[in-house]
């Protein structure tokens, strides 16, 4: 019983609320009606028949208002300055310090690929298939260094200069 008399009466304040609303808009001069202009939806009737948007009827549609646009500038503010080129030198000695390191590999497995004549380690003079096994992983070690040599000096030339 409370629970049907609570809803009720809930229903009614909510109900006088949006009576209180709507006539308080149309005392301002606030159009109630909402059209679809594909993706854009507006309440200026004027503007909606000029662009010949169709009415939208039935359901509640939320409307809410959009921050204007601003052209953002080539330079950023000076204070914003300082913080973005000390991450911009963090970036550049992280990635000159990886670039190191992948050379220092390419150049290491180079040395044991030995022109494509590695020499044979203990059980590869016995069986060739090691060999070719170990051959194939060395090629494969130079290729992948070779690709990161590229992406990491690739990815330095994207930042800006200092």
């Amino acid at each position: 019983m409370f629970s049907v008399l609570f809803r009720f009466t809930a229903a009614a304040v909510l109900g006088v609320l949006g009576l209180a609303q709507a006539a308080a808009q149309n005392a301002l001069g606030v159009s109630t009606q909402v059209y679809r202009c594909g993706n854009e939806y507006l309440n200026d009737q004027a503007l909606a028949l000029s662009r010949g948007c169709q009415p939208v009827v039935g359901g509640y549609i939320s409307v809410v208002p959009g921050m204007p646009v601003q052209q953002a500038s080539r330079n950023p503010p000076q204070a914003l300055a300082q913080p973005v080129q000390s991450a911009v030198n963090d970036a550049r000695s992280i990635l000159l310090a990886e670039l190191k390191t992948a050379r220092d590999r390419l150049a290491e497995q180079e040395r044991l690929y030995n022109q494509g004549e590695p020499d044979k380690l203990g059980p590869e003079t016995r069986n060739h298939q090691l060999y070719l096994d170990r051959l194939t992983e060395l090629r494969a070690g130079i290729q992948r260094y070779t690709n990161d040599v590229a992406g990491l000096e690739r990815e330095i030339s994207r930042l800006p200069a200092q």
